[in-house]
């Protein structure tokens, strides 16, 4: 019984210790700014400052705001400026899009 309650409580400490590791693990975010194209679903496309267009899959808990507001994805209109929040790792996928209307300047990160 005893054996059994060590083991338990190394099992215990073991995950307490990797989640407290993956916690303090920074992780590394990429922005862009453009404009919308069109928002469906959980495709986001756009062009860049430069013109050229390209597309985001949306996480299913991105954070979409405009002028500093939570929004819906419909309200981020074509046209609208964007700057897009991806994870460094993968900017095909957008974790946060924060779009602008009628204030000059986006929100800091």
């Amino acid at each position: 019984m005893s054996f059994r309650m060590i083991s338990v409580a190394t099992l215990a400490l073991a995950m307490l210790v990797g989640v407290t590791v993956l916690a303090d693990t920074p992780v590394e975010l990429t922005t862009h700014d453009g404009k919308v194209v069109s928002i469906t679903g959980d495709k986001l496309v756009m062009t860049s400052t430069e013109g050229k267009e390209h597309s985001h899959t949306l996480t299913a808990d991105a954070k979409l705001t405009l002028d500093g507001k939570d929004c819906k994805a419909a309200d981020l209109k074509a046209g609208t400026r964007i700057r897009v929040t991806t994870l460094a790792a993968d900017n095909k996928v957008a974790n946060r899009v924060e779009g602008l209307d009628k204030n000059p300047d986006f929100a800091s990160l």
